[in-house]
């Protein structure tokens, strides 16, 4: 095979800062002057990459990020109408290919508005002094004596104004300014940026014109369903496909061999038996009629519940000591006035977007074309060229709508299928998994076994904490014998402790995968925010000390530490968004009658979350009945994107609180679909109260993820405050609570 071609995956500010460079439609980001000069059409220009000006005044802006449900291309598009000042009516958006050309495009981690504000800022801003330079030339005055408003550009001494869209032939002609010229608004001057705004595909999902994945079709295009081994890695060992040939509609039936991924590189697929037909259900049915035997393999013993108990037996013993800790946890244990243990566990999960995974592709001799709901079309357009030997330039990834995604879709392997297909029967081919695909073969969160001890004095002040934790690590999945927890995972919530410890020790345990682990909204975030606020509510009991003024006396005085450069933690800014919620939720009034509340609070993706939940507890079932949340996420680019983020977290929570749980019984995944891998319903769904806090002044920060990890504690807190039973180990429905 040949050798890979790694995408530079630099920071995207310093790909898109025009000191380096302008950027052109059609050329790479780079130091060539020839790069930066603008580049006309006959209906318009584009001042750079992500602008496209027409006669007519319409603006059309390339979203790079995939959009999910989480309004990213409404959020960039709109900042970058801000600074341009464009009229919103005259703007619409278009899709990036995966292209190295747009810097990073991994939809992933909730950094998308993080890192691109400042570039899609400086993309409207350029455009509008080379809108402005060519006013001003038109009109043979200062550039200082035009301004821009609503898509018009305005002659402050005479009142004339010039339409956009009548300024492209001159503005074709105006050098891209540096980056050191380019000025943008002051908070007080945005109209977009920190306003709701309606999605700019509003009316393509309400009226179901929206593109999805599985909505693609071409001429001649096959259906795929693909059969795999029920055992993470297994083979295929014979089969009888005489009856699934005999189905109205399906044409062939072969086998497809796993492609085996390099060590360290790529994910690849698992194979199987493919059924090729005439439409999805003919596949579907062809599939369920083969005869298929299977060489389970190495994971065939595999038993999820007595893998919890051996981390479980770990986590009780010494672990491998990670670097960070300070203090002496043994002596602040030996002369403490009281000790609490406890143990927290947390079950494989699976994503289960409600659009399946899903690809459709075509193989032409020395070129790939795809269509596909990726979140990482870089790194699906990379292994596609690592594993079928094709130049990437001969590679097209077409991102579709994603119908949820969770992290499931930064994975390819369903991309690398299709293609592989295709290969096969030399005809463009669309592969839909079943919800059974999915959820038997998904990339797992993993499950967590967490062993906590802390010691108090006799103020009822913490002077110990220790902290044992084992997990399957996400590095498993792409680099063998990676048996204990990365650096990067631990620094979710567990080395990056919020509160002020004096004595703190943090220990992992061995815990080596037995399917594949991979990346799920919020990630390690929701052991670390199970466990430690579960415990800091059991501490602030045996303390006998409100949960509230617990939570604020650990974090102590006001500190700024900078684990990160771009992004100190403030301890202010987690106590404000305590406070604010305390507040909000009325913390200390009189509850009815089997109802409690439960806090937790979190820092994730650099952003500030604190949550209290209402549960009310009845013959043993809890119905969650109110959720109010804070979120400080700095500057708050599009407030109804935020709200909507927040309240798909408390869901998203709530169904990993109440239901969550994946488990594997000689080695095959004991669930099938949502009859018994429940989500949270309309019914079960609460009152739920979003808070942002104003914090336009400071850089952006996460969204998308932070609001999930408060959620499950501040679930089982409430359970305890409710009937003064400890919930340590998800979900509820085990304990049969729900």
């Amino acid at each position: 095979m040949s050798t890979i071609h790694k995408i530079d995956r630099r920071d995207f500010v310093k790909l898109l800062g025009l000191a380096t460079g302008g950027i052109v439609l059609g050329c790479s980001i780079g130091t060539d002057e020839k790069n930066f000069i603008p580049t006309k059409d006959s209906k318009g220009f584009h001042p750079n990459l992500f602008i496209h000006l027409e006669k007519n005044g319409n603006i059309t802006i390339i979203a790079s990020r995939s959009e999910m449900g989480q309004g990213i291309r409404t959020s960039l598009a709109s900042a970058i109408a801000d600074e341009l000042e464009a009229d919103w009516k005259f703007i619409s958006v278009k899709q990036a290919i995966g292209h190295e050309k747009y810097g990073n495009q991994n939809t992933d981690g909730s950094r998308s508005v993080r890192t691109q504000l400042t570039p899609m800022r400086k993309m409207g801003a350029s455009a509008k002094m080379m809108l402005l330079a060519a006013a001003a030339k038109k009109w043979n005055v200062a550039i200082e004596d035009c301004s821009a408003k609503n898509h018009f550009i305005l002659n402050k001494n005479t009142q004339e104004s010039l339409f956009f869209g009548d300024l492209v032939a001159e503005a074709s002609m105006v050098a891209v300014p540096s980056d050191e010229s380019i000025q943008l608004k002051d908070v007080k001057d945005f109209k977009f940026i920190g306003k709701t705004l309606k999605s700019v595909d509003l009316k393509d999902f309400t009226h179901g014109t929206a593109a999805y994945g599985m909505d693609i079709r071409l001429p001649n295009m096959k259906f795929a369903a693909i059969a795999r081994c029920p055992v993470a890695f297994g083979t295929l060992k014979k089969f009888n496909k005489r009856y699934a040939e005999e189905v109205t509609g399906v044409e062939t039936v072969f086998e497809l061999p796993r492609i085996i991924p390099p060590t360290g590189k790529f994910f690849g697929m698992f194979g199987g038996m493919v059924v090729i037909a005439k439409n999805t259900w003919a596949a579907f049915q062809g599939k369920t009629n083969l005869d298929i035997e299977w060489n389970p393999g190495a994971n065939a013993s595999f038993d999820s519940e007595t893998f919890k108990k051996t981390l479980t037996s770990r986590v009780h013993s010494t672990g491998k000591l990670v670097p960070g800790g300070h203090g002496n946890v043994t002596a602040a244990f030996e002369v403490a006035a009281k000790l609490i243990e406890a143990t927290y566990h947390v079950p494989f999960l699976a994503h289960s977007p409600m659009e399946v995974p899903n690809a459709t592709a075509w193989f032409q001799g020395n070129t790939i074309e795809v269509w596909a709901p990726v979140q990482d079309p870089q790194t699906a357009r990379s292994e596609l060229s690592h594993f079928f030997e094709i130049p990437e330039e001969n590679i097209t990834i077409n991102v579709t709508f994603l119908g949820g995604g969770f992290g499931r879709k930064s994975k390819s392997d369903f991309v690398v299928e299709a293609v592989a297909i295709s290969k096969k029967i030399k005809a463009p081919v669309q592969v839909v998994w079943t919800r059974e695909d999915d959820i038997q073969h998904d990339f797992y969160h993993a499950t967590s076994a967490q062993y906590l001890k802390g010691s108090l004095n006799r103020k009822g002040e913490v002077t110990g904490w220790l902290q044992r934790v084992g997990f399957p690590s996400i590095v498993s999945s792409f680099k063998p014998f990676s048996e204990y927890a990365s650096g990067f995972e631990l620094n979710q919530g567990f080395t990056n402790n919020p509160y002020l410890l004096e004595n703190f020790r943090l220990e992992n345990v061995q815990a080596e995968a037995n399917v594949r682990i991979g990346w799920m909204r919020s990630v390690v975030h929701i052991h670390s925010g199970f466990g430690i606020n579960s415990f800091i509510d059991e501490l602030a009991f045996v303390a006998k000390k409100d949960p509230i003024k617990f939570h604020l006396d650990l974090l102590g005085e006001d500190r700024i530490t900078n684990g990160d450069s771009a992004f100190p933690f403030y301890s202010k800014r987690l106590k404000n968004v305590l406070n604010k919620t305390a507040t909000a939720a009325g913390w200390g009034k009189k509850l009815p009658k089997n109802h409690g509340l439960g806090v937790a609070i979190h820092y994730s993706f650099y952003s500030y979350v604190a949550t209290i939940v209402e549960v009310s507890v009845l013959n043993k079932k809890v119905k969650v009945e109110n959720i109010w949340t804070t979120i400080d996420c700095g500057l708050a680019l599009n407030k109804d994107n935020i709200k909507n983020q927040l309240e798909g977290a408390a869901v998203f929570g709530m169904s990993i609180a109440l239901y969550g749980k994946i488990s594997m019984e000689e080695g095959a995944v004991a669930q099938n679909n949502f009859y018994d891998y429940q989500m949270t319903r309309m019914q079960d769904a609460p009152n739920i109260h979003i808070n942002i806090v104003d914090a336009m002044k400071e850089p952006p920060t996460g969204v998308g993820e932070p609001g999930v990890p408060v959620i499950a504690p501040a679930i089982c807190n409430a359970i305890f405050n409710a009937t003064g039973e400890r919930v340590r180990s998800l979900p509820l429905s085990d304990l049969g609570m729900v």
